[in-house]
């Protein structure tokens, strides 16, 4: 949800939305923009929840209407977790009479960088009833070891 409202219907870049198309790096708060933001549709705006558990990072995305052959989910440069895809414009036929027409097609793109305890090479993504889920298992964290010094005297 952007913290500022859009007056003119896209968030394709806002820096003060973490989830615009912009690369988000929640670990130290800088944003990158990315070239493919311009061949991004107002479909760009793809509803994305990143959770954090124990376990793993979660993230789920709504895509109705897609199937999971329309949809890409890529790790690249190591760290950056990109879904992408893309939905057809529907086939208009010459007798056809559009009274409104709502939905919208096109590419999308969404990027977001991964922390450094992220698994990378054992990403599961799974699709059911229009929700895409990512699940980016974490490494356990190991906590220092403490040793206590006896103190003499």
């Amino acid at each position: 949800m952007s913290l500022i409202p859009s007056f003119f219907g896209s968030r394709r870049t806002n820096v003060f939305d973490p989830f615009s198309l912009d690369i988000w790096d929640p670990f130290n708060g800088s944003f990158a923009i990315p070239s493919s933001a311009r061949e991004t549709s107002q479909f760009a705006n793809a509803k994305i929840d990143w959770k954090e558990t124990p376990e793993a990072h979660v993230f789920k995305v709504d895509l109705p209407g897609l199937k999971k052959e329309e949809v890409k989910v890529e790790i690249e440069e190591g760290r950056i977790l990109q879904i992408s895809g893309e939905r057809s414009k529907e086939q208009e036929e010459k007798n056809d009479k559009w009274h409104r027409v709502e939905r919208s097609s096109g590419k999308f793109l969404r990027k977001f960088r991964l922390p450094e305890n992220a698994k990378v090479d054992q990403v599961k993504a799974g699709m059911e009833n229009g929700v895409l889920t990512v699940t980016v298992p974490k490494e356990e964290v190991k906590k220092p070891e403490v040793k206590a010094i006896d103190i003499s005297g």
